[in-house]
């Protein structure tokens, strides 16, 4: 079995770029390691999802200079977006621009914001995203408005709304790749953090994959554990990908290999795979792995005694009036968005030594909040191997942002009457926003990729994950990732498949 395409993983990339792939004659194969998540009781219990951990991988990882722990990277059908919370925000227009940061500077990108745009408007379309324009002071040029209208707020985040534009702030819908009445007809929960198992998120199975398989010569191959790539006798070209199936060593030549594993993974695939320097595929920059970057995010509870939250789902508010300028000195601060309700199971699971009881009574009287701040790039903050272990050495950066986001929203939320806030940084348990290990460039002395995500070292290998940014902005990188998935397929088909 040799396709003319392999795809390597099927979460936002993969997935993403086998659509726009489709219909191109091309014969293409995605390997995908794990399976397709099915229903099950566990699928919309919170004690299974956050304290039993029924769905994290039986695997562990060593932090540098540390000692090991269980990451939430997760291997089914659809990758890590089977868990996203159905965000998908463009970048701003200033992300793709040199932008300074307290802690330094986020460099600009090598492709600009209206080169870009079309291909973000595509994505909206292929996830069915529902949203408004018009709210968000932050908001780029859109060619096209949004297919669906916003997912409605809940009467507990209508008021919180209410509030925040009485303090003269602009709250905002977040654009989220969610059918609601789909979603709650298989359960009344949230879901931000739950696995899809129907088609209530729009997620890289449920709207990219099942678009890519309307098509016969696209196919899905699950259980295939890919472990490296073989080089040719050129040097200049992938000649084999090796992988395990049914307790089977296997392999395939195709004519392109498209790597789609997720930041982290496909990193450890590249430094893992057999090369003349010893130093793995596709990085003669020696940046392979470098970069890492995943956000400086914090959960903040918004506890009202006076009044209950009784909101089901509650993810559908942002502000992004410090995302460009909020800080002292006029410095970015960064975005912030609802979490999903949290109740009693999902506090126990990272405050252990509170009482059950008023755990449930916080739950049960919070509005839930992410802040989110750009954690820039950093050679140094890297994904590295040592034998068959995953070593991650993150050096978070830019913390001042995430402090005073932090300061400047417990005020505007006291100032809306919420007598006690509380907040949590999130730790590397949690890498769901990784990205930048294979980054992309105009050098090929600095950047293992070009602008269109194929490597400099190997002509028929491309990265297409968010493993290609080369910034993390402070937005989910979901979107973007699809939208290079589709600039890249689009490049495919005009220069490779032509």
């Amino acid at each position: 079995m040799n396709p003319d395409i392999v795809i390597i993983g099927s979460g936002i990339g993969g997935a993403t770029v086998a659509s726009g792939l489709a219909g191109s004659g091309a014969k293409v194969l995605i390997l995908e390691r794990g399976e397709r998540l099915t229903p099950s009781p566990q699928a919309r219990d919170t004690r299974s999802i956050f304290i039993d951990g029924h769905f994290r991988p039986s695997e562990t990882w060593r932090e540098a200079g540390g000692g090991r722990f269980n990451p939430g990277n997760y291997y089914y059908v659809g990758g890590n977006s089977k868990f996203f919370g159905g965000v998908l925000l463009r970048y701003r227009r200033q992300d793709f621009s040199e932008m300074q940061h307290f802690g330094g500077v986020s460099p600009a990108w090598p492709i600009s914001y209206d080169e870009f745009e079309p291909w973000y408007s595509r994505a909206e379309q292929l996830f069915q995203v529902r949203g408004a324009l018009g709210d968000d002071p932050t908001e780029p040029f859109h060619s096209l408005p949004y297919a669906f209208a916003p997912v409605p707020d809940e009467p507990p985040i209508a008021r919180a709304r209410a509030e925040l534009k009485a303090l003269g702030l602009h709250p905002a819908s977040l654009p989220l790749g969610v059918d609601i009445e789909a979603w709650l007809s298989g359960g009344r929960t949230g879901w931000d953090a739950f696995p899809n198992t129907g088609t209530g998120k729009k997620d890289a199975e449920s709207a990219a994959l099942a678009a890519a398989l309307r098509d016969d010569d696209v196919t899905l191959l699950t259980g295939a554990h890919v472990g490296h790539l073989q080089l040719a006798a050129d040097g200049r070209t992938i000649a084999a990908v090796h992988f395990r199936h049914n307790g089977q060593s296997k392999k395939v030549s195709p004519k392109l290999v498209i790597l789609s594993a997720g930041a982290i993974m496909s990193s450890v695939i590249l430094q893992r795979s057999p090369s003349p320097t010893g130093n793995g595929l596709a990085n003669s920059s020696g940046q392979v792995g470098r970069n890492f970057m995943n956000h400086n995010s914090v959960a903040m509870l918004a506890i009202d005694p006076r009044r209950k939250n009784d909101s089901i789902y509650q993810k559908t508010l942002m502000l992004n009036d410090y995302y460009l300028t909020g800080g002292s000195g006029g410095m970015p601060l960064g975005n912030v968005q609802l979490l999903g309700k949290v109740d009693g199971n999902v506090l126990a699971a990272n405050v252990r030594m509170a009482p059950r009881f008023a755990l449930d009574w916080m739950a049960g009287h919070s509005v839930d909040w992410s802040l989110v701040s750009e954690d820039l790039p950093d050679p140094e903050s890297r994904v590295m191997v040592d034998g068959d272990e995953i070593v991650l050495q993150w050096r978070r950066s830019n913390m001042q942002a995430s402090d005073e986001l932090r300061k400047v929203m417990r005020a505007n939320l006291r100032a809306c009457g919420y007598l006690l806030v509380l907040t949590r940084l999130i730790d590397k348990r949690t890498p769901s926003h990784q990205c930048g290990t294979v980054r992309m460039g105009v050098d090929p002395a600095a950047a293992p990729l070009d602008v269109f995500c194929r490597s400099y070292d190997h002509q028929n290998l491309f990265v297409v994950d968010a493993a290609f940014m080369p910034t993390s902005a402070a937005v989910n990188p979901a979107l973007t990732v699809a939208a290079q998935a589709l600039r890249v397929a689009d490049h495919i088909r005009r220069t490779d498949l032509a």
